[in-house]
Formats: C-alpha cells, sequence, structure tokens
C-alpha cells in the first residue's frame, strides 16, 4: 500500500456489518455503501425479520433491483438469517447450500427491531451444533438486556455470562463479535485461544474509534452520535482504536451504518444508530491518521474480514486523498431525510 501524508491507496475494501434497510430507502443508503465498499454484509432486522433462505432470497432480489436502479454493477450484498429460538439445524444446512454468509445473534430486545430475538441459546443449541458442523459464521450482538445490569456494562456481562461459555460448548464455531466497544471485548478477542483455527474475530466502527460517551452529551442531548452498543468511556476507546491499529487480523471493518430518518432520531424516544455510510472510509482513515498507522488501514479494512469469511480479497484499488470534505447537514432518504455522523463538520479524508 502507497502511504503518504496526501494520499493513500487501497485495495477496494467490504463493509461487514451494514443496515440497508428495505422499500424506498433502500436506494439511498445502498448508494452511498456502493460508492465505497465491494460487498457488506446486509444484517437481517427487518420488520418482519429475514428468518429464512426464502426470505433472504427475496431481500436480496429487492437490493439488486434497487442495485440495478442505481446502475451500480459490482457491488455484492452478503446475506444473513435472523437467529431465533426456533431456528433448526436444517435451516442452517438449508442456508450454507444457498451460500447465506452467515447468521445474526441478536439477545432479544438488544437493539433496533430485536424483539424476535434469543431468549436463551440453549433454544438454538441444535442450530449452533450445525452452524459448527458446516463452517457457518455467527455473527453476535454481545450484549446482555437484563434491566439490573448497567448499560455501560452489558457487553463486559456478555463476555462472561454468554460468550465463554458458549466458546467452551462449541470451540469450532466462527464467531464475529460485531461492534465491539469496550476494552474487555478487545482484549478478549486479542486473546481468546482458538487451537490454531481462526475461530473468533470482531468487526468495529467508525463512531467508536473516534468518539467516547462525552460525545452524546456535548452541549446537550446529541442523538445522531447515540448508537448501540452504546459508546463508552476514553480509556475503551483507546483500546479499540490500539486493536484495530495492531495488524492483528482478528479486527476488521464493519460499520454498523444505520439509518434512521432526522424525526426518528430527534424524538422523546429518539431510534439508536448512526449513519456513517456516507464517508465512511474517510472516518476510518481520521482514526488510523490520529495514531500514525494509516500503514495498518489496508489490512483492517480491506484483508482481514475476506480473509475470516473464507472469500477472496478484492482485486480493485480505490484512492484517498487528503482533501477537505464538508459533511452535510442532511441527505436524502426516501421522502425524509437523514443526518450522517458529523453533519455540519469537515473531515480531512476524501474518496477519489
Amino acid at each position: 500500500m502507497s502511504n503518504s501524508p496526501t494520499k493513500i491507496e487501497l485495495t477496494q475494501p467490504d463493509d461487514w456489518h451494514l443496515h440497508i434497510r428495505d422499500g424506498e430507502v433502500m436506494k439511498d443508503v445502498l448508494a452511498d455503501t456502493a460508492r465505497q465498499f465491494a460487498r457488506a454484509i446486509i444484517m437481517p432486522n427487518l420488520k418482519p425479520p429475514v428468518t429464512t433462505v426464502d426470505l433472504a432470497k427475496a431481500y436480496q432480489s429487492r437490493i439488486e433491483s434497487n442495485l440495478k436502479l442505481l446502475g451500480v454493477t459490482e457491488f455484492m450484498p452478503l446475506m444473513t438469517l435472523y437467529l431465533t429460538d426456533n431456528t433448526s439445524a436444517d435451516e442452517v444446512r438449508k442456508a450454507k447450500d444457498a451460500g447465506i454468509a452467515a447468521f445474526k445473534l441478536y439477545p432479544a430486545g438488544a437493539t433496533t427491531n430485536s424483539d424476535a430475538g434469543v431468549s436463551d441459546l440453549k433454544h438454538c443449541h441444535a442450530a449452533l451444533e450445525a452452524m459448527q458442523a458446516v463452517g457457518m459464521p455467527l455473527l453476535v450482538h454481545g450484549e446482555v438486556t437484563h434491566a439490573d445490569i448497567d448499560i455501560f456494562d452489558r457487553e463486559a456481562v456478555f463476555i462472561d455470562t454468554i460468550l465463554e461459555p458458549l466458546r467452551k460448548k462449541l470451540p469450532e464455531l466462527k464467531i464475529v463479535f460485531e461492534h465491539i466497544t469496550t476494552k474487555q471485548a478487545a482484549h478478549y478477542v486479542r486473546d481468546a485461544v482458538t487451537g490454531g483455527k481462526n475461530t473468533i474475530a470482531a468487526t468495529i466502527t467508525p463512531q467508536h474509534l473516534l468518539m467516547n460517551r462525552n460525545a452524546i452529551f456535548a452541549g446537550g442531548i446529541r442523538p445522531h452520535n447515540y448508537c448501540l452498543p452504546v459508546l463508552k468511556r476514553e480509556e475503551h476507546r483507546v483500546a479499540l482504536l490500539q486493536a484495530a491499529t495492531s495488524g492483528n487480523s482478528r479486527f476488521f471493518l464493519g460499520t454498523d451504518s444505520a439509518p434512521h430518518a432526522k424525526g426518528a432520531k430527534e424524538a422523546a424516544c429518539g431510534c439508536a444508530g448512526c449513519y456513517s455510510a456516507f464517508n465512511a472510509l474517510g472516518l476510518y482513515a481520521e482514526a488510523f491518521e490520529s495514531v500514525g498507522k494509516l500503514d495498518k488501514l489496508e489490512g483492517f479494512a480491506s484483508f482481514f474480514g475476506p480473509d475470516f469469511y473464507s472469500l477472496p480479497r478484492n482485486s480493485k484499488k480505490i484512492t484517498l486523498v487528503k482533501h477537505a470534505q464538508s459533511i452535510p447537514m442532511e441527505l436524502p432518504l426516501g421522502d425524509a431525510t437523514i443526518v450522517p455522523l458529523r453533519a455540519g463538520e469537515t473531515i480531512a479524508w476524501s474518496l477519489v
């Protein structure tokens, strides 16, 4: 990778955690992603959730129709299924045969449209065993949802009470600990013993690399900086940045870009999610540059994700230049608008 103060050439990255919603808003959010990324893991938390191969194929068809409307010919959606208490081992095997990329574990009630999520992993044991057997990755939203656990502690408790016991029961199950937010998660993934097999990884978002929880309350409530898992203390941001820029192949890019209309964010009970798709690569470049590690960006953004998913690395190259980019205050989202992350600000890096 060429690296200079003003220009970075990268193998085209992929986004290993993306929400594009459905219906008329999909085209707007797809356009931002397809401008930067070659592939993306598509989250299945629609209403109703994408729980079967047939539903995933129908969703994929709608995505492809929107890509055609945009004139995009080189973007590949990687479909996932929503794990429920009732997911069968047969559906797992069917998903593998159909080319589904992964299953997604949402603890019931953890985030947007997660009411149908898993209430207890014991209900999914047969499905999880089948996933281990066929090499199907499990993507986890790593938080417990008990009301008596502080929201800032839910990821750490998840590691101790759910993730570690699961890995002991099914040591060869491939797991992606998605959008990690804590020092505990970064160190857990870094230090996990896997018996020589590449069975655990983590995605990290741009907002968790660039902001701590103060950003939600800077001069008042900042709803567009509110996401789940919620931003944490500065010590956790620093630990995530160290992990992302370390060159450790267990950490790779996943934006968790989550579009919500402006009115749904700026509400009495605002939705969780940051919309980073508009300028994601510029945000990641800013984070890596902040610690002098731009030379580590290509591995994190372009290599480690496809390697973990056993997919070929992309061959196309992209270029980022150090050219100031003003982020719009609002962008179109169907018949509404959306406020992108860092709206109204200027960021240093732009995609050519």
